[in-house]
């Protein structure tokens, strides 16, 4: 089984994933597969299958049981992680919830939509490649 080292940097930033997927989870119905899994791969290093274990291990119960016991098996949930950002993710999402009621749904909808961008545009790597492009455009 995998174990991330424990210093209080990736403790703050497991706190601070678990408290903004959270929030976002809270506004906008999203989670794990869209926030979490990208931030431990971006933020601290996790391989794909550690994110994707952690992030199963987190939303665990119900409808991820059987795949949290196969990644689990697999040495890919540290249960320290899920345990510290599970409570953090309880406090965003109720934060998250209460913030997306006060907010017209259009507001809502576009802070969804500019993020599931950001998330894909940041994965396939096309960050690199617009970069060089604006360069070349100043030149």
């Amino acid at each position: 089984m995998f174990q991330k080292k424990m210093d209080t940097t990736t403790i703050i930033a497991i706190l601070i994933i678990g408290f903004a997927a959270g929030i976002l989870s809270g506004m906008v119905g999203v989670g794990g597969g869209i926030i979490i899994v990208p931030a431990l791969i971006f933020f601290l290093g996790f391989t794909q299958h550690e994110a994707q274990g952690t992030s199963l291990g987190l939303l665990l119960l119900p409808v991820g049981i059987l795949a949290v016991i196969n990644y689990y098996k697999a040495g890919a949930i540290d249960l320290k992680i899920v345990g510290l950002m599970a409570v953090t993710f309880v406090v965003g999402g109720y934060l998250g919830s209460k913030w997306s009621l006060l907010l017209p749904q259009e507001t809502v909808k576009k802070v969804f939509a500019i993020f599931l961008f950001y998330t894909a545009f940041k994965m396939i790597g096309w960050e690199k490649a617009l970069i060089t492009w604006i360069k070349g455009l100043s030149h």
